[in-house]
């Protein structure tokens, strides 16, 4: 078995390195391969990758290059075609989600229950940040809705955290480039039939000064993208 973790990059030459090196850390028990996809990077990111590499030498460090901004979609999709693993995972490059989760977002599938797995920040008893209402609310709508059109009964949709067996790739072709990946990969998801499920995590989100970067327009875009992809295909 092998894992593949696929990191969507975009201005974070603060949290990366630390990022690579909590990844690394984690003993997952197979095989591990990182995907960094820098989606044009302009605050320095680009010049910390010859360092990570050399700082971990014996590990399987892939590093793709967008050479302008096209999203998180389009970042993951050329993440994923690069991947090679059983299964793969997506990791955000800052720090808010904790790589010490793996074991337990990877055991549904390595006991073969799950197809998909999310990670959740609302349920569990792990640690969170306390951060903005009006941005959990919103998480909650649009889980809401999602599941209203899915028939799944997910508590977070929006999670970083999708876990997945390579081959559910084959059931359907991801299209979107910016934050509607999450309701598309969820939409696709149901459609095909995989099996879901749902793990707490830990989570430490961070606010706009430490560089968070969605915003309420990607809420209305997930809106739409969660009407476009449950009614058309």
């Amino acid at each position: 078995m092998k894992l593949s973790i696929v990191v969507p990059v975009y201005n974070e030459v603060r949290t990366l390195e630390e990022l690579v090196r909590r990844v690394l850390a984690v003993d997952v028990g197979m095989e591990k391969e990182l995907i960094l996809v820098d989606d044009a990077s302009t605050d320095g990111t680009r010049d910390l990758y010859d360092r990570i590499r050399s700082e971990h030498p014996g590990q399987h460090i892939e590093v793709l290059m967008h050479p302008h901004n096209r999203g998180k979609g389009a970042a993951l999709r050329t993440g994923f075609d690069k991947a090679s693993g059983d299964i793969i995972l997506v990791q955000d490059a800052d720090l808010e989600y904790d790589p010490r989760d793996y074991p337990r977002l990877l055991a549904p599938l390595l006991e073969n229950r799950a197809d998909v797995v999310f990670g959740s920040r609302f349920v569990g008893g792990e640690a969170h940040r306390v951060l903005f209402f009006w941005h959990m609310l919103g998480n909650k709508f649009l889980t809401l809705l999602s599941n209203m059109l899915t028939n799944l009964n997910l508590t977070d949709m929006e999670v970083c955290y999708k876990v997945f067996r390579r081959e559910i790739l084959r059931d359907f072709e991801l299209k979107s480039d910016r934050f509607e990946f999450e309701p598309e990969f969820t939409a696709k998801v149901a459609r095909a039939g995989c099996r879901v499920y749902e793990v707490g995590i830990r989570y430490a989100g961070r606010d706009y000064s430490e560089g968070k970067k969605i915003t309420w327009v990607d809420g209305v875009k997930a809106v739409i993208a969660i009407i476009r992809y449950r009614f058309f295909r």
